[in-house]
């Protein structure tokens, strides 16, 4: 059973086209990773799917029901979505920050039961943000509020995490801490997780299920082995790639590439 997918969604800025009918099923318990370049609609997509933004027609189906339809508050205790720019946390402990995730479960009084707590010291542990309770949010270095924004989805739990571009400002060892860390998540505890990226390789080291955008479209979407092709590349991206295969993966690799001169509907 697929418990989430989209049918023909459009999605509109005024009056230009932005996701141009996208039919396409997020593969349950799975690692997807949606690339394009920038514009694409790679962003919006996410919006639309996890009702940050309207869509203006198709639908987006999680569970038999249109999102549209659904309870807000449930809604939220099974998808949570971390955006490319989180919300300022001026101020805020690591600890408050996390029991933000508990809104969805809270009942008028707003009072963080035992559970809550119990649930916000799991998801600090889980990302190894304990240290951090009680320190600062803005005190943190990039890749430590990385990992404290995931504890804080993570303390939603839902089964669905959405990141947009969760390795954006990091060097290179804290996005592969970000990202191994998801991966975790969904090898021990069954979380799916869909996250924009950039970078092709991590995209092909990471993800078991790809998602090529172009214009608004889907150019491919399949495992790593069917979408990190030089001929979907050259469409998606403009580049002509080489692609070999990662020596500790056994995954697809882009080795080098160059602008594509030639007619980029080949």
């Amino acid at each position: 059973m697929v418990r989430l997918y989209t049918e023909d969604l459009q999605i509109s800025y005024d009056d230009r086209l932005i996701v141009k009918g996208i039919s396409v099923q997020i593969p349950d318990q799975k690692v997807t990773a949606i690339i394009g370049a920038n514009g694409c609609g790679k962003s919006t997509f996410l919006k639309a799917v996890t009702r940050l933004i309207p869509h203006q027609a198709g639908k987006v189906v999680l569970d038999g029901g249109n999102i549209a339809k659904q309870n807000t508050k449930k809604l939220a205790q099974k998808m949570a979505i971390l955006p490319q720019t989180q919300e300022a946390a001026s101020g805020l402990t690591v600890g408050e920050l996390v029991s933000y995730g508990r809104f969805p479960y809270q009942n008028a009084m707003g009072r963080l039961t035992t559970h809550d707590t119990e649930v916000i010291d799991w998801a600090l542990k889980v990302t190894n943000t304990s240290e951090y309770k009680y320190r600062q949010v803005d005190a943190l270095s990039g890749g430590q509020r990385q990992r404290v924004w995931i504890a804080m989805a993570l303390a939603q739990e839902t089964d669905i995490i959405f990141l947009d571009e969760p390795t954006t400002y990091l060097d290179m060892a804290h996005q592969l801490e970000v990202l191994e860390l998801l991966q975790k998540l969904n090898i021990e505890q069954q979380r799916t997780i869909v996250m924009v990226l950039h970078d092709l390789n991590q995209a092909a080291r990471f993800a078991d299920f790809i998602v090529a955008m172009k214009d608004g479209e889907i150019i491919r979407a399949g495992i790593c082995e069917e979408v990190i092709q030089p001929d979907i590349l050259r469409q998606v991206f403009r580049i002509d790639a080489e692609i070999g295969i990662d020596p500790r993966t056994g995954k697809p690799l882009c080795i080098t590439y160059d602008l594509h001169k030639g007619d980029n509907r080949k």
